[in-house]
């Protein structure tokens, strides 16, 4: 399987990075900074430089030709202000989407966030908030296309050692999740096409990742 993955040198990419690597696959992350190439080389992937505030559809698309799926794990990340939540977190995703379908890319998966429906609570952080409302406007732009994508809702991230048991479904109460976890589970999304059309939440949990995939897809 080739996969191709927007925002290549983040945390959870690289984790799958290697993820993909291990298991025989060929990971592409696609990286706005050059200088991160070597980390990406070092986890197993093929890095491609295309910086997604600035790529056109049709050339990211040239990027995307052979891939089996696409991930978009992208964001503006910790200190970036309210305006690069919308051009990162909704924009690019919404741009990875377009250059899916040019390149005739179906599957498609997105790492979203848990607290992405409803108002955020009283008292959240402005940039937070439009963290949130970003993430939701591109789950609502890819549930509106022909596409076959999955939404993946992990909870509070830590980089604790992972456990290999989670609890994903529609729904799950708050809780925190390990990086590693969240990376095996979207791997573990792409090998089972019948997620396609699935909206997950994830926290650490009690069921092996495999059963949880099987049991999300069998309710």
């Amino acid at each position: 399987m080739r996969v191709v993955i927007a925002g290549g040198h983040g945390k959870i990419a690289q984790l799958t990075h290697r993820e993909l690597a291990g298991r025989g696959d060929t990971a592409v992350g696609l990286i706005r900074n050059p200088e991160h190439a070597a980390a990406l080389t070092a986890a197993g992937a093929h890095p491609v430089v295309a910086d997604l505030e600035h790529v056109g559809p049709d050339e990211l698309a040239a990027h995307l030709n052979g891939a089996d799926a696409v991930l978009f794990a992208a964001g503006a990340g910790p200190g970036s202000g309210a305006a690069r939540k919308d051009t990162v977190d909704r924009g690019a995703a919404v741009l990875l989407a377009d250059a899916a379908q040019r390149a005739d890319v179906r599957r498609y998966l997105l790492l979203s966030a848990m607290g992405v429906e409803g108002e955020a609570p009283a008292g959240t952080d402005d940039v937070f908030a439009a963290y949130l409302r970003a993430k939701k406007a591109a789950e609502d732009d890819l549930t509106g296309r022909d596409l076959d994508w999955t939404i993946l809702r992990p909870g509070r991230l830590t980089d604790d050692p992972p456990t290999g048991r989670i609890t994903l479904d529609r729904h799950t109460p708050p809780g925190a999740v390990t990086r590693t976890d969240v990376a095996r589970v979207l791997v573990s999304l792409l090998y089972e096409p019948r997620t396609a059309g699935l909206t997950l939440e994830l926290v650490g949990g009690e069921t092996p990742i495999a059963d949880a995939v099987g049991a999300a897809v069998a309710r």
